[in-house]
């Protein structure tokens, strides 16, 4: 039976989290691939310390001699993204750290499944959607990374310059008949520029942008908050602790209100069915919350290296579905191919749309005119309808 009143918490991290920047330089290679060849393979990991990148994992192009000049040209690659998120620390700087690239050709025993149009590798992948929120996300997850996208474009556009690359942000909310209706805490920490600014300080720069994105019958008198907790912050990024491509996979999706399969995203070319069927469960289950016949949906799907079909389909609508969860389970591969090859034709994911992803969540997002965030689209819901 679902719950109607608790509280429920989900947090973010900026595009300057070590783990973020990460993401960013494994999904910028990616697109740098699929930019040069749209079925070029990739899977990217990465690795940040102070004064240090390490980029390694396998890669492919049809052509080998292009694909030693593109080996060339990935320590550029990260050091643009570091310049773009805004590291010119002493100890962690675009210019002057380190980058070492172990990038090798993509393993022919992963290729050979790959290339018959199955799944690049066996797992599960959950989709969610939910109408508490008008881009049909959990609340805490979505207003989490609003705050700091807005922070993110302060920063950048100089109106704050006292705010530094690194941040997180979480946020508890009170839900009355299965929605939200108050934040009763906010935590915020982002790195600063001076050490002799204090938690105060920090809360007077921030507030305002916080109170921007919140909706102000959400905060009231008894919202608390937790700025800078822990006071000074300063000595942010890799050079404060060390990042790894794929460790944020819940602040990637849905903030911990809806399972997940354990795959991460960042770095995978599409062929990889731990993103793109990923971004496929959502999309579906977001059609279904778009097309009235659930509040609430979740949607799971399973493949086998080297399989196309999925081996299962399974819909949740947690009681609040217009009919039973099974009907849809049917209908959803009448309106959709679920292969690999599918879903990457039908979302369009063969394209350098990825880079964009690495930060402020996979969900959520509004669609862009390039294909970017195709995953986000609604255009499923009427096709849902007829079938149901």
């Amino acid at each position: 039976m679902t719950r109607e009143k608790y509280l429920f918490t989900s947090e973010s991290v900026s595009e300057g989290h070590p783990d973020k920047l990460c993401d960013r330089i494994s999904d910028a290679v990616l697109d740098t691939f699929l930019a040069e060849e749209p079925n070029a393979r990739v899977a990217c990991e990465t690795f940040a310390t102070s004064g240090m990148v390490v980029i390694g994992g396998e890669v492919g192009l049809s052509d080998q001699e292009r694909l030693k000049d593109y080996m060339g040209r990935i320590p550029q690659i990260a050091r643009d993204c570091i310049k773009d998120i805004g590291y010119e620390q002493e100890k962690f700087h675009w210019n002057t750290c380190h980058v070492l690239n172990f990038l090798h050709e993509q393993s022919a025993h992963i290729a050979q499944g790959v290339d018959r149009d199955g799944a690049g590798d066996q797992g599960i992948m959950f989709g969610y959607a939910t109408n508490e929120t008008d881009a049909l996300m959990p609340a805490p997850v979505q207003f989490s990374h609003a705050i700091l996208l807005r922070l993110a474009e302060a920063r950048k556009s100089g109106a704050e310059p006292a705010l530094r690359p690194d941040a997180k942000s979480q946020l508890t909310l009170r839900y009355e008949n299965g929605k939200p209706v108050e934040v009763t805490q906010i935590v915020l920490s982002t790195q600063h520029s001076d050490e002799s600014q204090t938690s105060d300080d920090i809360r007077a720069i921030v507030e305002p942008y916080i109170r921007e994105v919140l909706p102000a019958e959400w905060l009231s008198a008894n919202t608390e908050w937790w700025v800078n907790p822990t006071g000074t912050f300063v000595i942010g990024g890799p050079d404060g602790d060390a990042g790894l491509t794929g460790r944020k996979i819940i602040v990637d999706t849905y903030g911990g209100a809806a399972p997940h399969g354990g795959g991460a995203f960042s770095g995978k070319d599409p062929s990889k069915v731990d993103r793109s069927a990923a971004y496929a469960a959502r999309y579906l289950a977001k059609n279904v919350v778009a097309a009235g016949l659930a509040e609430r949906c979740t949607i799971q799907l399973s493949y086998a290296i080297g399989v196309a079909q999925p081996l299962s389909i399974y819909a949740d609508t947690h009681g609040t579905g217009a009919l039973p969860p099974e009907k849809i389970e049917a209908a959803i591969p009448r309106v959709m191919d679920l292969t690999p090859r599918g879903i990457r034709e039908h979302l369009g994911l063969n394209r350098p749309i990825y880079q964009r992803t690495a930060a402020y969540g996979h969900f959520g997002r509004a669609p862009d005119p390039d294909g970017g965030f195709s995953w986000e689209r609604t255009d499923l819901a009427a096709a849902l309808q007829k079938e149901l």
